[in-house]
């Protein structure tokens, strides 16, 4: 007997025990007078038995014929022998047949086409959804065999909003740094910036080796292109501690291990190109208007598209530039215009960034630089410095000191200068030498001991006695 059945029960020995009117019992169970009176009369004609419901154990009058359970039974084995009975059942209904995937759900397991299995539980805080779509997207790559062996295995790249339950995915051969940025384009292209953005721990995201000292000294993590990519664009990159910390992509993945790889096995697909044109035409925007939860608030948090979007979306590395004004970046020459002579760029850092298309740009300090690729190694040409042997002068033999038979070049001069560091050398012993002061201009000796004065004609002459010999002969002439 239910609850319900069990009080009437109370209630009507209560009534036998004459403690209870009928018109007590009739509010007690919620029924009018009538029908309280006719359970009563139901209870003494059979006693307990009279007090359970008469459909109990009947088949229930819309319950679908047999002839319906052989037919969708058949189809099933037919199509979709290993589709769950939610799948199945929307499939069969595409096909005409209607039936309830509880109703299915019963079929099978009666039939022992379908076995209940029972997972151990793990415990896990649950975490409430973001209240606006594009507050938080979560990214992970499934590695599966999406074509059940039609072409070799392949990635699923799958974004989802935390906030209600938006999926967006591509198609590639592998999970690598290109991957991530084409289907994050997708996305942004498709709805805008999201506000964050939650991800693994994969290499992709987080960067394993130790920053540069100088990195290390600002206190700053070490960066990989795609994380270095999201913090020029503003999205903060979340890195989940665990898998079921991005529970909802990875419950994603899951799903579309189920329902896509048999949909791409009925529509006859077995190549990534076309499947990934059936999932943006057909799959994803049917999946997201059945399946799409209303978020908590309208409000959008996606920001507009950025301009610089394809910029961030490369790969950036630092080179320094040549002498030459020449940048090498992984085996490829690069010569800078003479237009950027002004920044003097020899030996300073610049950005080489190559896009996802192929093209290379140089920038520094945020300003494009013009350049173009060499078609090899500049060649290194090595100058020999010249020496240049500097001849002596001999003086012309219309010099005017050869006409006074003192010029006699440069043997002469190099003997006085000897000759008076001897006479330096033997003052300094103590020795005098009367009227040959030592020579510090290597010029002759004066002819007296008055060291510069000289008495020509009772006229008193100051300077050396090679100067007043010469002032006395310019006079003559």
């Amino acid at each position: 007997m239910s609850r319900k059945e069990r009080d009437r029960l109370t209630i009507m020995n209560e009534m036998k025990r004459r403690e209870l009117t009928l018109v007590q019992a009739a509010q007690l169970m919620d029924l009018s007078y009538r029908q309280a009176k006719r359970v009563w009369r139901r209870y003494r004609h059979e006693g307990d038995a009279g007090l359970v419901h008469r459909s109990r154990g009947a088949p229930s009058p819309r319950r679908l014929s047999p002839q319906v359970w052989e037919q969708v039974l058949a189809r099933y084995d037919e199509r979709y022998p290993d589709f769950g009975p939610t799948l199945a059942a929307e499939y069969l209904a595409a096909e005409g047949l209607v039936v309830d995937h509880e109703t299915l759900r019963r079929w099978l397991i009666a039939t022992d086409r379908r076995r209940v299995r029972r997972r151990r539980q793990v415990h896990r805080q649950w975490r409430e959804r973001k209240p606006c779509l594009g507050q938080m997207v979560q990214l992970d790559g499934s590695h599966h065999d999406w074509f059940e062996g039609r072409r070799a295995r392949c990635v699923l790249m799958v974004m989802v909003d935390d906030a209600t339950g938006r999926v967006w995915a591509q198609f590639f051969e592998e999970e690598t740094t290109r991957a991530s940025y084409d289907v994050f384009e997708g996305w942004v292209r498709r709805h805008g910036l999201p506000r964050s953005l939650y991800v693994d721990r994969d290499s992709i995201y987080r960067c394993e080796g130790l920053g540069s000292p100088a990195e290390q000294l600002a206190g700053k993590a070490p960066q990989t292109q795609f994380g270095r990519a999201m913090e020029q664009l503003g999205v903060e990159l979340i890195l989940a501690n665990s898998p079921q910390a991005k529970g909802r992509v990875e419950r994603m993945n899951g799903v579309l291990q189920d329902r896509l790889i048999k949909a791409l096995r009925l529509a006859g697909i077995s190549d990534w190109e076309r499947a990934n044109r059936f999932l943006a035409e057909t799959f994803l925007p049917a999946y997201n208007r059945q399946f799409n939860v209303q978020p908590a608030s309208e409000a959008d948090g996606h920001r507009a598209v950025p301009r610089e979007l394809d910029a961030a979306l490369s790969w950036e590395a630092q080179r320094v530039v040549q002498r030459d004004w020449t940048v090498v970046h992984e085996g490829q020459w690069y010569q800078l215009d003479r237009q950027h002579e002004g920044l003097s760029l020899a030996g300073r850092k610049v950005i080489v960034r190559t896009l996802r298309d192929g093209r290379v740009q140089l920038r520094y300090r945020g300003m494009a630089l013009k350049h173009w690729a060499l078609p090899s190694r500049p060649a290194r040409v090595k100058v020999r410095a010249v020496s240049r042997v500097r001849k002596p002068t001999v003086p012309a033999p219309n010099h005017p000191w050869r006409r006074l038979d003192v010029g006699v070049g440069r043997a002469f001069w190099r003997k006085e200068q000897a000759r008076g560091r001897a006479v330096r050398a033997a003052a300094r012993l103590g020795l005098r030498d009367s009227g040959r002061p030592p020579l510090r201009s290597a010029l002759p000796p004066s002819r007296n001991p008055s060291r510069g004065n000289t008495i020509t004609n009772n006229k008193l002459t100051r300077g050396h006695f090679l100067v007043s010999q010469l002032g006395d002969i310019s006079k003559e002439f």
